[in-house]
């Protein structure tokens, strides 16, 4: 399960709280790992972190309430700051396995001298779990047209991996805007970040 705690776009305040928040879920759940975090303006502040954990956690789902007057901002009024955690997906990957592709000749139209449109030179590479398709016909052998349609299918399957690593990253960067300000599932009070029961 992926968990991901957000500031919301919120002031340094909730970028601090963002990190005590962090500290406290890893004392309570230590089988919690960091996979990612972006951090924010002053030191131990994080505007996102995305954590990775095997338990089911999605009772953290929600806005987290810290009620504490601003370590930043002595004179401010407001003591009341809010961070969002939300269960997020993780990246659809598809692990290359090249016993899952299968090879067509053909007759090339490319280069070959005599050979030309006589020895099916060409290749087409067919990545059955996905159905994606190249094909290759620049060498003159079989054999490098093979090795250039697998090349081109991995580079394939790579771009496909980084796309759909994009667009779940993009997808997570939404949940900033999510973020409630009010029924929190969780009260800290101070800068000890003492859970408010």
């Amino acid at each position: 399960m992926l968990l991901q705690i957000s500031s919301g776009q919120g002031p340094a305040e909730c970028e601090l709280a963002v990190g005590k928040l962090l500290g406290a879920l890893l004392a309570e759940y230590p089988d919690i790992k960091v996979q990612r975090s972006v951090p924010g303006g002053h030191k131990g502040c994080y505007k996102s972190i995305l954590l990775e954990c095997d338990q089911d956690l999605s009772h953290l789902e929600g806005s987290v309430q810290w009620i504490c007057a601003s370590p930043f901002r002595p004179r401010h009024k407001r003591k009341n700051w809010y961070n969002d955690v939300s269960v997020v997906g993780k990246a659809a990957r598809e692990d290359f396995d090249d016993s899952l592709i299968r090879f067509e000749t053909f007759r090339s139209s490319g280069k070959g001298g005599q050979h030309v449109n006589k020895v099916e030179t060409g290749v087409r590479a067919i990545y059955l779990p996905l159905g994606l398709s190249v094909e290759s016909q620049d060498a003159r052998s079989q054999h490098m047209n093979k090795k250039l349609a697998l090349d081109r299918l991995c580079a394939l399957v790579a771009a496909l991996n980084e796309k759909n690593a994009s667009d779940r990253t993009r997808l997570n960067w939404l949940e900033h805007t999510r973020l409630e300000r009010g029924n929190p599932v969780r009260v800290y009070e101070g800068m000890e970040f003492k859970k408010y029961t």
